[in-house]
């Protein structure tokens, strides 16, 4: 594997492959792999998890992390993103993980580098490895994707965590329904009631309102939003004592869910955040390896 872009660029088996490699860094500690290899974040949007993961998982593999800020590069003067890209590949840099505005950005760049490209956004497109520890966090809980009733609440026309998430675990077996206002369902059938969906869904995962890519009047304020599609502490309470309750943050609280839900007994969103580490290192390693 010498790019990781898109959900749809691995097979179940080579997910269930990372998967299990994730959990093995996670039970037996961390093993710096053999070489020498240099590395650097490009996020041209803010981040804090994916960014602050991918830092932590670089180091704990011993490899290079040469800093770049996109908010004091050429990009400023108008360099385009290719160019960036090539300037970065001659120094002599391995794997550029990569977060842009523009989706499917990655396209012009992976037949024409050298460098491994890993996806950490593509604006409303794929985000491989979010994806990839959310599957990591339902696998630790549950054991199986199979059967498995997965509940995506909110914003899923902009969401690339939704996008990602609803091709791998169907294709692993979850079922998965969507459950939002129906202008922001996208190409995805939903739902736009909660009916009894907190009832009987194993996961409950909700998604950030991404007013930032709205345009006026199609958002709701944090109130209304809250008391119609929000998990509110009377949702959670006809959750079964199972279920879990999932976000891939940053979130709102009061809007998307309750603030009492955030780091209750059957809220994972935490551990969501550091089985991320996990997962990220399984990544790199599997490209890494690919390279030579």
């Amino acid at each position: 594997m010498k790019h990781l872009v898109s959900m749809k660029d691995l097979s179940e088996l080579q997910i269930i492959e990372l998967l299990d490699r994730a959990e093995r860094f996670k039970k037996e500690g961390i093993h710096e792999l053999p070489g020498n290899y240099t590395i650097s974040n490009l996020f041209f949007e803010p981040s804090t998890r994916t960014k602050m993961s991918f830092e932590m998982a670089e180091r704990k593999l011993g490899l290079e992390v040469l800093p770049f800020e996109a908010g004091f590069s050429s990009a400023l003067k108008g360099e385009s993103l290719y160019d960036t890209v090539k300037t970065l590949e001659s120094i002599g840099l391995d794997v550029l993980v990569i977060r842009h505005p523009d989706d499917g950005y990655y396209e012009e760049l992976i037949n024409k580098t050298s460098c491994s490209i890993i996806n950490g956004g593509d604006g409303s497109g794929q985000h491989p490895t979010q994806s990839l520890l959310d599957l990591f966090t339902i696998k630790e809980e549950f054991g199986t994707f199979e059967g498995i009733e997965v509940l995506i609440v909110g914003d899923i026309v902009h969401s690339r965590v939704a996008r990602s998430n609803a091709d791998a675990l169907t294709r692993l077996g979850a079922n998965v329904t969507f459950l939002c206002p129906a202008e922001w369902s996208g190409e995805f059938e939903s739902v736009n009631d909660w009916e009894d969906y907190a009832e009987k869904s194993d996961v409950i995962m909700l998604l950030r309102v991404q007013n930032e890519r709205h345009k006026d009047g199609e958002s709701y304020s944090g109130e209304s939003y809250h008391e119609r599609y929000g998990l509110t502490l009377e949702r959670a309470s006809r959750m079964k004592e199972t279920a879990i309750i999932m976000h891939p943050a940053p979130f709102n609280r009061g809007v998307e869910i309750a603030d009492e839900l955030i780091e209750n007994a059957n809220s994972r969103i935490f551990m969501q955040i550091k089985n991320g580490v996990y997962v990220r290192m399984a990544v790199l390693e599997a490209i890494l390896k690919g390279r030579n």
